[in-house]
């Protein structure tokens, strides 16, 4: 980067001449970086599934990258984590102030909207940096499913299926082939984790696997080990039909 550029970079409020705000890139790309994490909208509500690297002595069970922030709201990141909890309190705290003011259950895309609000202020005050993540928010409320992206810019999107972290460009280009709206959770779930498989070293197994589900009762639950196998087992099936 030559001299005259350096401030800009330095400088979180300052955009650059071509109208680029550095530090915002550099968080986008520290998601990018990030373990893998996919959302599904189906038939049956709405998939979470994340590639969580354990080392050989931690414990696998407690899940760091999969969030709750009210019954039926849900949140996968990928990215700088520690900031990932942060925002997930921020939620979880709106969430129960409309609660207690409105008497009803928050709309999915008013989380969305209100952390992107939070996120868009940190990139426009000095002393402060952007958040280094990305929150992929499913749901089911009165709408029906719901997934919306958040990302550090505060830009929110909803989408059908969507891929954030590193691979998610090749996942993204899969999922745009092989999703179809009709889908319901058994299928949306074992195309999670083939999608999974395509970028990661590990192809075989579930360890690195988590995957929670919002189901049409508007409940966020764990999907438990035993089912990560069977759709795994489901996921290398269609892998094999579509080499064959």
């Amino acid at each position: 980067m030559l001299p005259a550029a350096a401030g800009y970079d330095r400088a979180i409020t300052v955009f650059s001449p071509d109208g680029r705000l550095y530090q915002v890139e550099y968080a986008i790309e520290t998601v990018r970086r990030g373990t893998l994490a996919i959302g599904i909208k189906c038939k049956g509500g709405v998939i979470l599934a994340v590639e969580e690297k354990a080392r050989k002595l931690q414990i696998s069970n407690v899940t760091q990258k999969i969030f709750q922030v009210d019954d039926h709201i849900g949140v996968a990141a990928a990215g700088y984590i520690p900031d990932a909890r942060t925002q997930v309190d921020h939620a979880r705290f709106f969430a129960q102030s409309n609660r207690l003011i409105y008497d009803e259950p928050v709309d999915v895309e008013g989380v969305a909207k209100n952390l992107a609000d939070m996120a868009q202020q940190f990139t426009q005050y000095a002393g402060v940096r952007p958040f280094g993540v990305a929150l992929i928010l499913a749901g089911v409320d009165k709408n029906g499913s719901s997934l919306f992206l958040t990302d550090p810019s505060g830009t929110y999107i909803g989408y059908d299926a969507v891929a954030i972290g590193a691979g998610s460009d090749q996942v993204t280009e899969f999922l745009e082939k092989n999703y179809k709206p009709e889908v319901d959770l058994d299928e949306a779930a074992s195309l999670a984790i083939e999608s999974i498989y395509l970028v990661s070293e590990e192809k075989t197994g579930t360890r690195h696997l988590k995957m929670a589900v919002i189901d049409a009762n508007k409940t966020m639950r764990k999907v438990e080990e035993e089912d990560i196998e069977r759709y795994a087992s489901m996921a290398r099936e269609r892998t094999s039909k579509r080499g064959a």
